[in-house]
């Protein structure tokens, strides 16, 4: 799914739609200025507070986002740093279990390096994490069976705990990939801005000749940080990207060969 394509054909909508909606407004504080004879003047404490309220929704998204861009670049990190800690521990077990079980190493950590490249195509990265667990049984299986013998029990009370963080982490990675606020916390945020430039219409409309600038630079704004909220909030797909954290597991790959 390509969300950075959803989020401008959202955005746009909604700054057509907010400049919709301050015009319309302005039109019918003009026409109750004409019909009355008195110029429109709106409430000051509710058009604060209301403005208030979409900065503060902003402001609570905004943070929202980048908590959890940081929690997945933190997980990322973790995640490089469990499979490099239980490659390690390898050269705990006998020499002759060794080789495939770092063999199958490999091959985890490269599905690992496939699904961060593939992480927008949902179907892709969906068969990589099916690719990635059967590794895991595999990894774990070999790990079992090569530190059964009662000489290699110190071995096995290190490297299994650690492949057990390696195999967790995935599943921490997964559920912090798709946690995002409820649509419903959009949906408010929209209707908030497009109410703001209904309001922000109708008190232009105590002129006859308004700064249509003003208006359309208070749509720009909103829409803009409204996008990059979704673009912080979905890396991997616009301008913010993990680079430098999915660098880490292909450098890893890398020592590997």
């Amino acid at each position: 799914m390509n969300y950075t394509l959803i989020s401008v054909i959202g955005c746009v909508v909604l700054f057509l739609g907010m400049l919709l909606v301050a015009y319309l407004a302005y039109r019918l504080g003009r026409w109750r200025s004409v019909e009355t004879g008195v110029a429109t003047e709106g409430s000051g404490a509710l058009t604060g507070a209301i403005f208030a309220l979409l900065g503060l929704m902003l402001a609570f998204t905004f943070n929202g986002a980048f908590s959890r861009l940081d929690a997945r670049r933190q997980l990322i990190v973790q995640e490089s740093n469990a499979i490099g800690t239980a490659y390690l521990r390898l050269d705990l077990l006998p020499p002759e279990v060794q080789p495939g079980l770092r063999e199958s190493f490999r091959e985890y950590l490269a599905s690992r390096v496939a699904f961060n490249k593939v992480i927008k195509d949902i179907p892709a990265a969906t068969e990589e994490i099916t690719r990635t667990m059967a590794l895991q049984d595999e990894i774990w299986n070999q790990a079992v069976v090569g530190s059964r013998e009662a000489e290699y029990q110190a071995a096995r009370l290190l490297l299994l705990p650690a492949l057990n963080e390696m195999i967790d982490i995935v599943t921490t990675r997964s559920i912090a990939i798709q946690t995002h606020p409820p649509v419903i916390i959009w949906v408010v945020l929209s209707v908030l801005a497009l109410t703001c430039a209904g309001i922000a219409g109708y008190s232009a409309s105590a002129v006859e000749h308004p700064r249509y600038i003003y208006m359309i630079a208070f749509a720009a704004i909103t829409v803009l940080t409204i996008y990059v909220i979704l673009d912080v909030e979905y890396p991997s797909s616009g301008f913010v990207r993990l680079v430098r954290e999915n660098q880490m597991l292909a450098n890893l790959a890398e020592m590997m060969k």
